[in-house]
């Protein structure tokens, strides 16, 4: 299946925007699941901390519209793409190991993973992406991940010192 050219800087905002609505709206409630499946991260996870990260991503996302097919505009749609793919294992994993809906795997793996897996693809058989833009691109979703992990901890830890 062939997308119109116009219509491929868009799906990462489209994507990331469906997730957010699975995430914070319909169904919703990822930020009270997230303090139930890592409660010692809890303190970490507030509502400033969740509304800026994504609307960091969000702006991401639009930065790649804003770019189209330059080499720039590539890279940041495959980075997005990687750090939804990497959020979709994420939920995966989550709802496997708590054994309850995560707010969010629903699209995580419907939408971000087969994402990733078209962009890689075209932009990898158009030539509009070199091995090494797709390489990195493809190791900062899982090292996104990896620091938010380790942030949400020594968050929690500083939180912890302080309120004793």
């Amino acid at each position: 299946m062939s997308l119109p050219e116009s219509l491929v800087p868009w799906l990462p905002l489209g994507a990331v925007a469906l997730h957010l609505v699975e995430e914070f709206a319909w169904p919703g409630g990822f930020g009270d699941w997230y303090r139930r499946y890592r409660p010692e991260r809890a303190s970490s996870v507030t509502t400033a901390f969740l509304f800026w990260i994504n609307a960091l991503f969000v702006a991401m996302a639009l930065l790649v519209v804003v770019l189209g097919e330059s080499r720039r505009g590539v890279a940041f749609w495959l980075v997005v793409a990687s750090i939804g793919a990497a959020n979709g294992l994420f939920h995966l994993w989550a709802t496997y190991r708590a054994r309850v809906y995560s707010p969010g795997v629903v699209t995580g793996l419907v939408v971000y993973l087969p994402l990733a897996v078209y962009g890689f693809a075209h932009f990898a058989s158009n030539g509009l992406a070199s091995r090494g833009t797709m390489l990195q691109a493809l190791l900062i979703g899982p090292a996104f991940h990896a620091y938010s992990a380790w942030n949400h901890r020594r968050r929690a830890r500083i939180a912890a010192s302080v309120a004793r």
